[in-house]
């Protein structure tokens, strides 16, 4: 194996440093967007529930933010109730692009490695 990647040149532990990165990349995100993480089972039935009893209260929206995306959402929209519904909408609007920021963490630096990746391989031939 070590024959091979000697054979190709410098230019392939580049390739090689960028194939390791990318996997690291990849299992991060999907540790991260696991479907437990993002919205919990019987997630809407138990705060829905806790809201009509309770009410909204600090606490409940410092639990429901700290739980997930899906919650900061939710909990941006619940901070805002009594406000005009146009207050409310633009609240959750922007908790939802701070979440979608978030949960597209790192897919740039993805999309730039297979990008490089195919240029790496030619570089590599070129010097042979």
């Amino acid at each position: 194996m070590f024959a091979i990647v000697e054979a190709a040149g410098w230019p392939i532990w580049f390739l090689i440093v960028a194939s390791v990165i990318a996997v690291a990349l990849i299992a991060e995100r999907l540790m991260t967007l696991r479907r437990k993480k993002l919205h919990p089972q019987s997630y809407s039935t138990k705060w829905f529930m806790n809201l009509r009893q309770r009410g909204v209260s600090d606490a409940m929206l410092s639990r429901l933010e700290a739980e997930s995306p899906l919650g900061r959402i939710f909990a941006a929209g619940l901070k805002n109730i009594k406000s005009p519904s146009a207050v409310m909408k633009e609240s959750v609007e922007e908790a939802g692009r701070v979440a979608a920021h978030e949960l597209e963490r790192f897919l740039t630096t993805l999309g730039t490695i297979a990008s490089i990746s195919p240029l790496l391989v030619c570089s590599a031939r070129w010097w042979e």
